[in-house]
């Protein structure tokens, strides 16, 4: 009988984008416990910077913090010259860069009699150029580095793709239109990536995480004065069964099973990483 295991990783080449954050920095310690190498894009550089040498402290991992904008292709094609030149040939893409924004958000969750004189804090009042800073960071800051670094895989044909959706994909939260469609946009685009990359020998996945507390949703989740939850942080952990909000490091698992062999006929698949928050009625 087969040893299942990740050791199918060690000495893997991986790219991953948004690695400055605190999801990146737990995905990256994941990928350095079982000798992966990593290369840790995000546009400010000394974000990645400070994870790759937290990486390198805590797993003796090989890891490289690189300068990159996930907006910009000329940008990530000059990344991917770097990463090649220090580790070798891309072998796994975790599309991590992504985050909404005040801008892109609503004042309120629904329109009422009581509010429907200041539509302004409605969706009617979102600022155009924020959705689509939110939208773009996420679809398109999805879609740019799959093109630089997946030309290689299908070339080589060998290669894993995971993408980062979310669970407002599966179950659209009030107040955050553009991050909910950018997310939704992810699911479409993996199943769509992972068919017409199938015989290639390239497999696009996602995970979609429930609720976790990074920088970008905290203003919207706890109270910047008294750090208790906000009414609609308390909502969330009411409607998640677990009851309670998910750590970076409970995303670790479920990574390392789609991009190891353990999962090589998996593909298309967007699994959520929700504390039972998707499957829970409210009832």
């Amino acid at each position: 009988m087969e040893n299942y295991s990740f050791a199918d990783l060690k000495n893997k080449v991986c790219v991953l984008t948004g690695g400055g954050g605190v999801i990146g920095a737990s995905l990256a310690k994941g990928l350095g416990s079982v000798g992966a190498k990593i290369a840790i894009l995000d546009l400010k550089i000394e974000f990645a910077e400070k994870v790759a040498d937290i990486v390198k402290q805590e797993t003796g991992a090989e890891v490289i913090a690189v300068e990159a904008n996930v907006l910009d292709k000329a940008s990530l094609q000059s990344a991917q010259k770097i990463i090649i030149d220090k580790l070798g040939p891309v072998d796994i893409l975790i599309n991590g860069a992504g985050g909404n924004s005040p801008k892109a958000t609503t004042k309120h969750e629904f329109i009422t009699e009581e509010n429907v004189s200041a539509l302004d804090e409605t969706f009617f009042g979102l600022e155009i150029e924020g959705f689509q800073k939110v939208f773009d960071l996420n679809f398109l800051g999805t879609l740019l580095p799959t093109m630089v670094f997946g030309r290689e895989m299908v070339t080589r044909k060998s290669g894993v793709v995971l993408n980062i959706s979310s669970m407002n994909a599966f179950r659209p939260l009030t107040k955050i239109p553009a991050y909910s469609a950018a997310k939704s946009s992810i699911n479409n685009f993996t199943q769509w990536l992972a068919v017409h990359f199938a015989k290639m020998n390239v497999r696009v996945n996602a995970i979609a995480p429930g609720f976790f507390l990074t920088n970008q949703n905290r203003f919207l989740l706890v109270d910047e004065k008294t750090n208790e939850l906000t009414p609609r942080g308390q909502k969330i952990i009411n409607g998640t069964p677990m009851g309670k909000f998910g750590e970076p490091e409970d995303l670790v698992g479920t990574t390392l099973y789609l991009l190891s062999d353990v999962s090589k006929f998996v593909t298309g698949v967007v699994i959520p990483v929700d504390g039972g928050f998707n499957a829970y009625s409210g009832v």
